[in-house]
């Protein structure tokens, strides 16, 4: 990809251009009003081998590629390692999305401060920020580091430029919503500027072996705004969970193709910066002191290869209305309005006339169908007002037919609940699998929901 001159004629009214000079403005219709412009815009150098941005490979038997691990370089942040499968993958592109301020652009500057050294170069490139607004941030995360680099451009060609000038390890374009190509159509953030630019932006990553984190908007239904191909042509898509008025962030990796998907970071919004959750299970427990309120149920959740302990919550009252009143925060509505429905059929709680609501604490999204249990057992305990027993956890998924199933490494999950000082697991029945369940937890196992919620004396 190299440089070439762009002429065009601009008119002084309303601002458009067109290709060829005229007397009269064919957009405003106004005379004398064009005045000729020059830009500098991206053309293509060919195929060949000599092109920088080209990964192209010969045609030959995939048994004759030699397969080779990837190497990866550690940022230094556990959780930020962890997400991305051990450290960030040279020729990668990671996108990382979320909502306006819940911090991207912070995270994103930590990560470079952390990885730019004399031979590991980082170019910070912002669309959004003047360099006085990038500095004010920088000073305040205590960043000073003589090998990170920084540039305020939209023009991708110039960011071209940059790279072969600074020749860095890792390229931050924060955001790939306001990077635009000056010879293509449409304003920047339009699809085609955005499938354009990160296109090109991947020929560079895979060409020079760089390392890219693109930062990018979301929508107000929380998807990643531009096309969906977007996400296709990345290597990794990290998202960003938690509301921006919590003080804590939940980061996920929802695609990676180095590394484990579903995997989480927790971190603290600070005045320094976001900093890690070391434990993140204390934080999704809240404070429990004394034995549990009525409404509350401890999963033994799996986050991508984590087990997490978090606490799921219910309330149930009395409708006001002809329709009761399903509310669900955290846990998948559908699936939650199923579980009402089987505690109602096949274990006798009438909540045909009765508000629910349900939530999970922390700010965490729950996927997994192994929560189910945990879900029915604080909305009993809801119901009754009465607390389960103490110090215990519940794991499982319910059928339709309020039989209990298995899910995976359970024997983890409980392992975690015991280092956190639980006593007594609800499971279901083969559960473990042939394996033990770790010294001083107790574990008592159901066939059904039903049997499941009557050994914790939560039936009506």
């Amino acid at each position: 990809m190299t440089a070439k001159k762009k002429i065009f004629f601009l008119c002084r009214e309303c601002g458009e251009d067109t290709p060829k000079w005229a007397g009269q403005c064919p957009a405003c219709g106004q005379w004398n009003t064009l005045t000729e412009k020059t830009e500098t815009v991206l053309a293509r150098s060919g195929t060949g081998p000599g092109r920088l941005t080209d990964f192209s490979s010969p045609v030959k038997p995939l048994s004759d590629w030699s397969a080779s691990p990837a190497t990866r370089r550690a940022v230094g942040l556990s959780e930020f390692d962890r997400i991305l499968g051990g450290g960030v993958v040279p020729g990668s592109l990671v996108l990382l999305g979320g909502a306006p301020g819940i911090g991207k652009s912070t995270l994103s500057l930590q990560v470079a401060n952390r990885l730019a050294t004399k031979d590991f170069p980082v170019l910070y490139v912002s669309g959004e920020e003047s360099p006085e607004q990038v500095s004010s941030r920088a000073v305040r995360l205590g960043v000073k580091n003589p090998s990170l680099f920084f540039a305020s451009e939209t023009d991708l060609t110039k960011i071209v430029e940059a790279v072969e000038t600074v020749k860095p390890s890792v390229l931050v374009v924060d955001s790939v919503q306001t990077v635009q190509r000056s010879d293509l159509a449409g304003s920047a953030g339009s699809p085609v500027q955005i499938k354009a630019c990160c296109a090109e932006l991947l020929r560079l990553a895979k060409g020079r072996g760089l390392t890219v984190f693109l930062l990018g908007h979301v929508t107000k239904e929380g998807d990643l705004a531009g096309p969906r191909v977007l996400e296709h042509m990345v290597d990794t898509v990290l998202y960003f969970e938690t509301e921006r008025e919590d003080v804590h962030r939940v980061l996920r990796a929802v695609k990676n193709r180095f590394g484990p998907t579903n995997e989480i970071g927790v971190f603290e919004m600070t005045g320094r910066g976001l900093e890690e959750v070391l434990n993140p299970s204390s934080l999704f427990l809240g404070e429990r002191e004394g034995p549990p309120p009525p409404g509350t149920a401890v999963l033994a959740a799996l986050e991508g290869a984590r087990p997490l302990l978090v606490e799921v919550q219910a309330l149930v009252a009395r409708t006001n209305f002809g329709m009761p009143r399903r509310q669900v925060s955290g846990v998948d509505y559908n699936r939650a309005v199923l579980l009402m429905a089987v505690l109602d059929r096949r274990c006798g709680f009438g909540l045909d006339s009765q508000d629910v609501y349900v939530k999970a604490s922390g700010g965490l999204t729950i996927h997994e169908p192994g929560s189910d249990l945990a879900v029915c057992a604080a909305v009993a305990s809801a119901t009754l007002d009465r607390p389960g027993p103490s110090s215990s956890v519940w794991l499982g998924e319910v059928s339709l037919c309020g039989e209990l199933r298995a899910t995976g490494q359970t024997a983890e999950r409980l392992t975690e609940a015991l280092r956190l000082g639980f006593t007594t697991a609800f499971i279901p029945k083969g559960a473990l699998r042939g394996r033990t369940a770790p010294p001083g937890l107790t574990v008592r196992t159901a066939a059904t929901l039903e049997e499941a919620l009557r050994s914790a004396s939560l039936m009506p």
